[in-house]
């Protein structure tokens, strides 16, 4: 379970290489949250609040910290709340929103938002998931393996609320397993790196999973990679762990040095410097 380290593999490529972060992310936020409805009811999951700070905050913010340019937000519930807040609270920022009439299954929602999408690669993320990596080790990996896709991979112990991925030793996604209790073992951390033109090439209908039609039926077939990563991970999509997340918040600023500062809508710097 080491983390990589940016570098490790380019030896045999030599001093003269030139690495491009990718710099524009996908935000899926299109669920409507029902396990979270006995503690949030009447906002969309992405804006379920943290002390009153939006989740959604706290995931722009960590990539806009990342080198983050450009942004589409995938939304389906209660569309018309998140962007009058994100365009209210992020003005600055590029946004792009797409939004589903009808669901689309998480793979129509990435098929529909990649259409947006100007770059070679793209970084999607659940918007429900909080997992601060380094971005740029996850696109140098993703981009030395020529891979398809490359996921963020979190070590677990004594889980069974998630489905593991197993790899082979070069980091080649071997199998996705379902939900089930394991000692220990890799999950999928809800941050990916997409290679656009591998996946939009694909006869893919316009409303179907992700992991199921898309990852699953492509092991062995594209160059999937898993790498492991050990950074904060949260996901909210639970109540015990929503407000272990708000619990969180308030251990992780009281430990930093901005704990006296009101956070605000903008909590970057005062949150993602006191988790480490």
């Amino acid at each position: 379970g080491k983390p990589y380290h940016a570098g490790a593999y380019y030896l045999s490529i030599g001093r003269s290489r030139i690495f491009r972060m990718i710099r524009e992310a996908i935000i899926l936020a299109g669920g409507l949250g029902t396990r979270l409805r006995s503690v949030v009811s009447d906002v969309p999951k992405c804006m379920a609040p943290v002390n009153g700070i939006p989740f959604i905050n706290f995931i722009i913010s960590y990539l806009k910290n990342e080198g983050v340019q450009r942004f589409i937000l995938s939304l389906g519930y209660k569309s018309e709340m998140i962007i009058e807040h994100v365009n209210k609270t992020f003005a600055q920022l590029d946004i792009e929103y797409v939004i589903e009439d009808t669901p689309l299954g998480t793979g129509g929602a990435v098929k529909s938002a990649c259409r947006k999408a100007k770059a070679d690669d793209v970084i999607i993320l659940n918007g429900d998931t909080l997992f601060n990596i380094n971005l740029k080790d996850l696109a140098e990996f993703h981009k030395v393996k020529k891979a398809d896709f490359t996921v963020a991979l979190k070590e677990m112990k004594d889980f069974n609320r998630y489905g593991s991925v197993e790899t082979d030793k070069n980091f080649a996604i071997k199998a996705f397993h379902e939900k089930r209790y394991c000692e220990q073992g890799f999950i999928n951390g809800g941050v990916y790196a997409l290679n656009l033109s591998g996946f939009m090439n694909e006869a893919l209908p316009d409303v179907f999973s992700f992991e199921k039609d898309f990852l699953e039926k492509n092991i062995g077939k594209k160059k999937f990679y898993g790498l492991p990563c050990e950074y904060y991970f949260i996901d909210i999509g639970i109540p015990e762990d929503y407000e272990r997340f708000i619990r969180d918040y308030n251990l992780i600023l009281d430990k930093s040095k901005y704990h006296k500062k009101d956070a605000g809508d903008h909590i970057a710097d005062e949150f993602f410097d006191g988790l480490f």
